[in-house]
């Protein structure tokens, strides 16, 4: 059961990543954290579009975030993410 649970889970992280804007938000955090002012920036989306995208992610728990003063900064969980992306980017036919 257990590796049922794991694989839901893994299923779950990848259907989270299903989209560029969300991809463009994991990799801006590989870097390092940022506000969702910044974020919103990268994405080139709307506020509400970005937090929509960023709550997918943090259900999917592939992010996590911390309030500074009225700030709300993100971070990635699993920087490993990153190994498969880059992994895909390089063997791209």
């Amino acid at each position: 059961m257990s590796e049922v649970k794991d694989l839901d889970f893994i299923a779950t992280l990848f259907s989270a990543l299903g989209h560029q804007s969300r991809l463009l938000i994991v990799k801006a955090l590989a870097d390092k954290e940022h506000c969702v002012c910044e974020l919103k920036e990268i994405v080139g989306s709307e506020m509400p579009t970005v937090s929509k995208h960023l709550s997918v992610l943090k259900n999917a728990g592939i992010v996590d975030s911390r309030k500074q003063n009225n700030m709300v900064f993100y971070r990635l969980i699993y920087p490993c993410v990153m190994e498969f992306i880059k992994c895909i980017e390089e063997n791209k036919k």
